[in-house]
């Protein structure tokens, strides 16, 4: 079990990657509309969102790789691509340049989340697939807390401050590189690719308890079916639903846009700029904290009452962030409100959803269905935030967390009535299930 956990825990650090570089542009954000001298929309759109624009080509394609190349090589490509983004952005001198190497990482985040969740899920035992597959996840909030507390520190220490935010991720990015090379390939992966005597070692390690003959022969006999599937086939459309839905209301609930833009809200919200930048650290504190609750519950109480969690708290704390810009309210109210929406989604969808969609699609189609999950988040992912700049000057902040509201009440009502359960059952049980023959 111990190498299984190590196993997962290098696969997970992607998911660190991941939410330093969503974030770390955040700290850079004012500056570099002052800089260039962009419009809102330019801004918004180029160099804000470029980096989701390269996250939604990762999502879309990124199951391409991870079927052909394997789950190990395809987190390794990640590693690489993070590392050059990370130092060609830090030493760009036009907007154009930056997008460019800020597109490259956003490769890495959208392959990452289709590589990383595929391969934890499919070496994890049933009982501890959850917890496993959703310290991606936590890696995800640690990487986003890291890039505030990094921002934080870096902020005001020259001009190109902003320089140092964004180089420093090359750091992180070449120790998860090498420490990838220490990974087996996934044993479902291989068994795909034919090779089912290296299948057999890994499995043994994996499921030392469980006859590996047996298992293997099962994952053969799911993987029959595979030359000639896919996803959009009749059999698979509930997978395809929940995937969607799931990853549509993570989306909704207005997160990456608040992520991406929590110093400039906090300053909506009339506080100072370090004021600002301190909450953000405060922010990524709360998503840790709620993140360790939802992993450490997750293979206890289940996906869905993790979804209910979330999904009530998400309703209350954007309500009441809504009503803090409509009435004008002061001083900590919104932080507090921000601080509650945080807690909210890291319980609950935050620890579910890449969790969620690694489990319920069949072996054969695991990557190609998390690479439809991971594209419908990113397509959202990359719309919203680049809209925020203009929705904000538009029709204000408080209709824009209203929206999100209503959203959140439709998450709900998905929870209640079609989200099934995963807990504990085995992935080839759960292709079973779910499929309607």
């Amino acid at each position: 079990m111990n190498k299984i956990v190590l196993w997962s825990v290098t696969a997970a650090l992607a998911g660190f990657l991941f939410g330093f570089d969503v974030v770390v542009i955040s700290g850079a954000d004012k500056k570099l509309q002052a800089l260039w001298q962009s419009s809102d929309a330019f801004h918004g759109a180029v160099v804000m969102g470029m980096a989701l624009w390269g996250t939604v080509i990762g999502a879309i394609f990124g199951g391409i790789p991870t079927n052909k190349f394997g789950r190990k090589k395809t987190l390794l490509a990640i590693g690489v691509l993070y590392a050059l983004s990370a130092i060609g952005s830090a030493l760009s001198n036009d907007p154009y340049i930056f997008a460019f190497f800020r597109f490259m990482g956003g490769l890495g985040v959208g392959a990452s989340t289709i590589a990383a969740p595929a391969y934890i899920s499919e070496i994890a035992p049933a009982k501890d697939r959850g917890r496993l597959v959703s310290l991606y996840q936590f890696n995800i909030v640690l990487g986003i807390l890291v890039a505030f507390l990094s921002n934080y520190l870096l902020s005001g220490i020259g001009d190109n401050d902003w320089r140092w935010m964004l180089g420093v991720q090359a750091i992180p990015a070449t120790i998860y590189t090498l420490c990838v090379f220490i990974i087996p390939e996934s044993p479902r992966w291989l068994v795909s690719q034919g090779r089912i005597e290296e299948a057999k070692k890994v499995m043994k390690i994996v499921s030392p308890d469980q006859d590996s003959e047996a298992v293997i022969a099962q994952m053969e006999d799911d993987h029959a079916d595979a030359p000639k599937e896919n996803i959009f086939m009749k059999k698979y459309r509930f997978p395809l639903m929940l995937a969607f839905l799931v990853a549509f209301f993570n989306q909704m609930s207005g997160i990456n846009a608040f992520l991406y833009y929590a110093p400039r809200i906090f300053e909506e919200a009339g506080l100072g700029e370090k004021t600002a930048l301190l909450s953000s650290i405060g922010i990524g504190i709360v998503n840790m904290v709620f993140t360790l609750v939802g992993v450490n519950l997750i293979d206890k109480v289940g996906r869905r009452t993790l979804m209910y969690i979330g999904s009530i708290g998400y309703i209350i704390s954007l309500g009441l962030v809504s009503m803090a810009f409509y009435f004008h309210w002061s001083g900590l109210a919104i932080p507090i409100f921000l601080f509650l929406f945080i807690a909210s989604h890291a319980i609950g969808q935050g620890t579910v959803i890449w969790v969620f969609i690694s489990e319920i699609f069949p072996n054969h189609l695991r990557a190609s269905g998390q690479a439809f999950g991971s594209s419908t988040h990113w397509v959202l992912a990359a719309v919203i935030p680049s809209l925020i700049p203009t929705l904000f000057s538009t029709i204000g902040a408080g209709t824009v967390f209203l929206i999100f509201t209503i959203a959140m009440v439709f998450q709900l009502l998905f929870v209640i009535f079609m989200m099934p359960e995963t807990k504990g059952v085995s992935l080839e049980k759960l292709s079973k299930t779910l499929t309607k023959e």
